[in-house]
């Protein structure tokens, strides 16, 4: 499986640094198969930190052995279980198991919107899950412990014009 990450520098060796921040799935480094949205990321990260390049980071991954040789959480879809995941830890109140891979849908810029009207309360958790199904979601992989890392083999980066 091929991994991307996007960033304003080159990860060839990705460690796991503490956020100042609550992710969708928590601690941890994160990744997705699907380049344009590690385009985007990358120029998200260029444009606020104002330094380096739009750099795509490339890794390749062996699922088959990784995952049968560490724990793994997946979410297929946006259903409950994905939604109340996704709120504790971006409420920073997730005490559940801690998992050395986190693979499901992303919550992109289109569905936060979505997801604050929910964590104010606007919506409620049946109205978000069915508006979730009409949007356009995209993944993200997370290696949350050093022996997830350790799976992970840097093959390479894209430069995007700045």
């Amino acid at each position: 499986m091929t991994l991307y990450h996007g960033s304003n520098v080159v990860v060839s060796e990705p460690r796991l640094i503490r956020q100042n921040r609550f992710l969708d799935f928590g601690f941890g480094f994160y990744t997705t198969t699907n380049r344009e949205q590690a385009i985007a990321f990358a120029d998200k990260v260029y444009k606020r930190r104002r330094e380096g390049a739009k750099v795509i980071n490339i890794y390749e991954l062996d699922e088959q052995i990784a995952f049968k040789e560490c724990s793994v959480l997946q979410f297929d879809s946006p259903d409950e279980a994905w939604l109340d995941f996704v709120f504790e830890n971006r409420a920073g109140s997730y005490s559940g198991r801690v998992y050395d891979f986190v693979y499901g849908p992303v919550a992109n810029d289109d569905v936060y919107t979505t997801f604050t009207l929910y964590s104010t309360g606007v919506l409620t958790k049946e109205q978000t899950l069915e508006a979730l199904k009409i949007k356009r979601l995209y993944n993200q992989i997370v290696l949350t412990s050093e022996k997830a890392l350790s799976y992970l083999k840097f093959s390479g980066t894209l430069m995007e014009e700045n």
